[in-house]
């Protein structure tokens, strides 16, 4: 298989693990499904990122991102 297939195929994999987060997440029905409101959402959340508050956001994410995934496992 040549390299650029490879990429694609670990990319279209990134964006289906990604939209599965949101669906997981719950913002889809949360938003009934507007797109324009997810994205603004998303925009919010990078704006915080690039802001003095990253480290923090990331930090209690996180730790909010593990226990949800511990809880679904158990």
């Amino acid at each position: 298989m040549r390299e650029w297939q490879v990429q694609r195929r670990e990319r279209t994999r990134q964006l289906i693990e990604l939209g599965g987060l949101v669906v997981k997440a719950g913002l889809v029905e949360l938003a009934d499904d507007d797109r324009a409101t997810l994205y603004g959402a998303f925009l919010t959340v990078a704006a915080k990122l690039r802001g003095e508050e990253r480290e923090q956001a990331l930090l209690l994410w996180k730790r909010k991102g593990k226990r949800a995934f511990e809880m679904e496992s158990d």
